[in-house]
């Protein structure tokens, strides 16, 4: 949990009791200096809406859908203020179950509704949605964010059930997922792996200066996709201009498009045929970046010459830290992955996560140890899904 986020909760749960949501908002407001914006009180740290009950029971309607948005790139918090105590709940869009509240029109396209304090998820994987987890359910929410939340929600609201199915898993593609940890042991031993770090290590260096300005990008999801297009971008018009734009401090970044395949680099060679997802560490924050989606994951292992690899960069103020190429059953990976099965929709088996803690470590210590039996386990919990 971010300092300012620590001191908020510190601070309204030493008035527990005051059983007046007016006199409290206005306590928070003037002792942090937050800026109103109708019913929501925000810094550059977080936003908070205050709400009154007369009980523990949360029925209340909080918050526009809309208005959410504007603000799902801080942490959001609600607090309940009762007669006893003041609770509070982060009420970002990954820790909803539905919108409740006039939300018939609700589509992909046209955001409708609004949340009422029972869509607040009170436990989020095992971990309570109060104060002392926020820190880590909010990195947990930084790597999905809205746009990747709403198609749940649109779902889970009105049963429109998006495009997508899951992958069916019969007896051939079995057998090819279940040799991938084999095929990855082989692969991070072979001259094809020195070959494919050698190529990506030269296209971050073409590039170094920009991926250290992009670093400062704010936007963890925009920061991510800039530095990965200006490695392993297909069109080399756009990838330039984005350098350009990058490097120049243009206040706009021009438009460009990805394709949301498993992952951003692919090569391949005789024996084995990579996809690379590049992803970027600042070593300073402590994020979960997104690790992939289970279903495009296990399609494309089912190639019996598929090979999963992730490129981290590791990015500290003026200077990148290192670029570690390793496979995705590299022991640490597979000790820090979070698989985020039941926040899926239906046709779904959802996405997985990385500890940024894990990353850290791995970045500053980099290996490719692979334990075959544990990476076999995790498919075959990846594939019951």
């Amino acid at each position: 949990m971010n300092s300012a986020v620590f001191e908020l909760t510190q601070y309204i749960g030493a008035h527990d009791g005051i059983a007046d949501k007016s006199t409290l908002s206005k306590l928070v407001q003037q002792k942090f200096a937050l800026i109103k914006d109708r019913s929501v009180y925000y810094s550059s740290h977080y936003a908070i809406r205050f709400s009154s009950t007369r009980s523990n029971s949360f029925s209340n309607t909080v918050v526009a859908l809309s208005t959410l948005q504007k603000y799902d790139d801080l942490p959001f918090i609600v607090c309940q203020v009762t007669p006893t105590k003041n609770i509070l709940y982060l009420a970002n869009s990954t820790f909803l179950r539905k919108v409740s509240h006039s939300s018939q029109e609700l589509r992909v396209d046209n955001i409708k509704g609004s949340i009422n304090g029972s869509d607040i998820v009170k436990i989020f994987n095992d971990l309570p949605n109060e104060p002392a987890f926020f820190g880590e359910l909010f990195n947990i929410h930084t790597s999905t964010g809205f746009n990747e939340n709403l198609p749940r929600l649109v779902e889970a609201t009105n049963g429109i059930v998006p495009s997508g199915s899951k992958f069916p898993v019969d007896g051939m593609t079995l057998k090819e997922i279940m040799n991938a940890p084999g095929r990855a042991a082989k692969f991070v031993k072979s001259p094809e792996y020195d070959r494919l770090k050698s190529d990506l290590d030269s296209r971050v260096n073409r590039v170094t200066n920009a991926i250290l300005v992009a670093g400062l990008i704010e936007n963890v999801n925009v920061r991510g996709r800039v530095i990965e297009y200006m490695i392993a971008g297909e069109n080399d018009e756009i990838r330039t201009q984005l350098i350009n734009a990058v490097l120049q401090g243009q206040g706009e970044i021009p438009k460009f498009r990805t394709t949301n395949d498993l992952g951003d680099y692919t090569r391949e060679f005789d024996q084995f045929e990579t996809a690379t997802d590049v992803k970027t560490k600042i070593m300073l924050l402590n994020s979960n970046p997104k690790a992939y989606n289970i279903d495009k994951l296990l399609e494309y292992l089912s190639n019996d010459k598929s090979v999963f690899m992730f490129y981290f960069i590791g990015i500290e103020p003026n200077k990148i830290v290192n670029q570690v190429l390793v496979s995705m059953f590299q022991v640490d990976l597979l000790e820090s992955t979070i698989v985020l099965s039941h926040w899926a929709g239906r046709n779904s088996r959802g996405v997985t996560q990385f500890k940024g803690s894990v990353l850290n470590k791995l970045i500053l210590s980099p290996n490719n140890s692979i334990n075959l039996q544990a990476s076999k386990v995790l498919l075959r919990d990846l594939i019951a899904l």
